[in-house]
């Protein structure tokens, strides 16, 4: 029997109720009436009755029922658009995390979202206008942003509180290309507390939390980058950093090197004013390397990326999170039995590898260095090289640093649907790749807490350095330094260190208060 859309008077008849009906359903539900009348008849003398057209004349008009309610929703969802601006889709229909955050910290309305702010002149509230950001206005979501990341980054608000009213950064003046988030603006807003002066631009065009540049310019900082910056954009930003005649920069914080590149390229007069660099990227410290080792670096660098606390805790814990994290927001998809590769096995490969076995996923390894290529093997991971497996694997992670690394060829050889994504910092490893972790999800701010300070301290230890100290050469944070910065987290977990005593340090040849492990010691 078909659905009963009918109902019964006193004496049993049947009857529609026109008032509940689209005008053209009740016409043909009154035909359908009429036709069942007619149509129901006794079959095989037991009663029973059949209906041979009247129950496909009632399914037709619920079927044009739908399709008229669809067309007045779309007619209402048009509507609606026109008077608020047609915003992304995203805005309104994601209901990921990343999506939602957008969708907070982002509105504008069309006039303004279609602008490059390269176009547009912003004025914070105190008429400070040196920035270019996405909207000045998203600045009070920025400052909460910023103020929850401040309880996950106990370091860096130690060192605010314990220079009291020593500022080891006076007369620094800080120029940054990093990627723009809320655990940056706490590191930059902590660099400032200890007397720096800063100018800013990102590393990244898709890293960019725009609400947080909003909140930094608000609070007077000289910010120039915007979430999806064109390329062009990217190198306008870091250009309005540093060509101001009446502001020369004395020190870089660059990740990634391409700061480092751009002061090179276009301003090499500049780095007479310069006292050093500080670069935490692969990517960034081996350009630095070539640059030592062509004679071409003028300034003393510090070398933060391979610095014990940045290697540990940023490369591997981080990224054993953060994988997972940048993966389901923008794709859903399930690990459990996925066949994936993941290309470098050197600290953000090992815990990317981590985190997918742990998730079901069947892991290969690609690595040059037979060293780190033992330890995949020693891991439980198969080795591989990419070709013999790029036909049947799911997923494919790089984690080098390197260029090339997943060319045109691999892509046209992949079988459909394969999630291709980047976690080294270069851009240049996939044809089309960016940083997977920032671009498509957030990183672990207790995480990033660790190398901010690690940071911190750099800039503080080469600004402060006597002359001749430091060489025109490419340095390792000094390891009492890394300690440090690990003795500065540890109050978060509750723990206590255990402290030798005389006789014990005596026996080990150690300072009770550190060093506690030589240089050429592997964590």
């Amino acid at each position: 029997m078909f659905p009963k859309l009918h109902t019964e008077d006193e004496g049993g008849a049947t009857t529609f109720s026109s008032s509940t009906c689209n005008p053209n359903l009740w016409n043909m539900l009154h035909t359908a009436e009429t036709r069942w009348s007619e149509q129901s008849q006794p079959s095989n003398g037991n009663g029973a009755e059949v209906s041979v057209g009247a129950g496909e004349t009632v399914i037709e008009a619920l079927n044009m029922e739908r399709q008229i309610q669809f067309a007045d929703q779309k007619q209402e969802f048009n509507k609606r658009l026109t008077k608020t601006g047609r915003r992304s889709l995203s805005l309104s229909l994601s209901h990921s995390s990343t999506d939602s955050y957008s969708s907070a910290a982002s509105y504008t309305d069309s006039s303004e979202d279609e602008m490059s702010p390269r176009d547009r002149q912003q004025r914070s509230s105190k008429g400070h206008q040196d920035f270019c950001i996405k909207n000045i206005k998203q600045a009070d979501f920025g400052r909460r942003e910023i103020e929850i990341a401040e309880q996950e980054m106990p370091a860096l608000m130690a060192l605010r509180k314990r220079s009291g009213g020593e500022k080891p950064l006076v007369g620094a003046k800080v120029v940054g290309c990093t990627h723009i988030t809320a655990q940056t603006a706490v590191l930059m807003e902590t660099l400032s507390a200890l007397g720096a002066q800063c100018r800013w631009a990102a590393c990244n065009i898709y890293s960019t939390q725009n609400a947080v540049a909003a909140a930094l310019a608000e609070g007077g900082f000289s910010v120039f980058a915007w979430k999806g910056e064109s390329e062009d954009d990217f190198w306008w930003c870091i250009d309005r950093c540093v060509s101001l005649e009446s502001w020369q920069p004395n020190m870089i914080l660059d990740d990634g090197g391409d700061l480092t590149h751009w002061i090179f390229k276009k301003y090499p007069n500049m780095f007479k004013m310069i006292k050093g660099i500080v670069e935490e990227s692969v990517t960034g410290v081996h350009r630095l390397y070539q640059l030592s080792k062509a004679g071409r670096l003028c300034v003393p660098a510090m070398n933060v990326n391979d610095s014990i606390t940045k290697q540990k805790f940023d490369n591997l814990y981080c990224c054993r999170e953060s994988i997972l994290d940048g993966l389901k927001r923008s794709t859903d998809v399930m690990f459990g039995g996925k066949q994936v590769v993941v290309c470098g096995y050197g600290e953000v490969g090992k815990g990317c590898s981590a985190a997918l076995k742990a998730m079901g996923s069947v892991v290969y390894v690609t690595e040059v260095d037979p060293i780190c290529a033992l330890q995949a093997c020693m891991d439980g991971f198969r080795l591989v090289k990419l070709n013999e497996v790029i036909r049947q694997v799911d997923l494919v992670i790089t984690c080098t640093g390197n260029k090339n690394v997943v060319a045109r060829e691999y892509l046209d050889r992949m079988k459909n649907g394969c999630i291709v994504c980047n976690m080294g910092h270069s851009n240049t490893e996939i044809d089309v790749g960016r940083l997977l972790n920032l671009s498509c999800s957030t990183v672990p701010t207790f995480v990033l807490s660790i190398t901010a300070t690690t940071q911190a301290l750099a800039l503080i230890e080469l600004y402060n350095a006597p002359e001749g100290r430091y060489k025109q050469d490419v340095y390792l944070l000094p390891k009492k330094m890394d300690e440090f910065v690990a003795s500065l987290h540890l109050p978060t977990f509750d723990a206590h260190l255990t402290e030798l005593t005389d006789e014990q340090g005596k026996y080990l040849g150690l300072s009770k208060t550190g060093p506690f492990k030589p240089n050429y010691y592997r964590y």
